[in-house]
């Protein structure tokens, strides 16, 4: 009964921070908004016994991707944050409700072929070793994530870098 408490707590912290990190205008209020979520995220990593997961989390994306973001965003010139005003468009309201329902759907359909869910619904009670999703995660073989992991940490430093790059020139 504690577990479903702590679950619920931790599931009010992490979507009302998730919606505030959307919704605020302030950039530093968003980041700080996100490193709740992240937060949140690795207590229920901590709830579920994933010690390893949860304090890669908190080390991680907590501690490390949230103080890049904070970095990047003090590098950025006062000047150019300040004159941002952003006008609602309804073109991009609707190209941005269109482009999530084509995401869903694909979502869905992918879900569908690989048959994900039967899977799921067939083995509840079956219970993945912390083993063998640490060797998924940082296995270098087929099926395995170590190397995507990588790419992606060099596209976001790619992203950064071609950030602070166009925010630095000056007319």
């Amino acid at each position: 009964m504690a577990n479903l408490i702590m679950f619920g707590i931790l599931a009010v912290i992490i979507l009302g921070s998730a919606l505030m990190c959307v919704m605020t205008t302030r950039i530093m209020r968003a980041a700080t908004f996100m490193l709740f979520v992240l937060f949140g995220v690795a207590g229920l990593y901590f709830l579920l016994d994933y010690t390893y997961l949860g304090a890669a989390q908190i080390s991680v994306y907590a501690g490390g991707v949230t103080m890049i973001f904070v970095f990047a965003i003090q590098l950025v010139s006062k000047r150019t944050l300040q004159g941002l005003v952003e006008r609602i468009k309804i073109s991009r309201i609707i190209w941005g409700g269109l482009l999530t329902v084509v995401s869903c759907v694909v979502v869905i359909l992918i879900l569908l072929k690989n048959q994900y869910m039967y899977v799921a619904m067939a083995r509840p009670d079956e219970e993945i070793p912390m083993k063998n999703i640490g060797l998924a995660l940082m296995g270098a073989d087929k099926y395995q994530y170590v190397l995507p992991f990588e790419f992606i940490s060099l596209f976001l430093l790619a992203c950064i870098i071609g950030g602070l790059v166009i925010a630095r020139k000056e007319n």
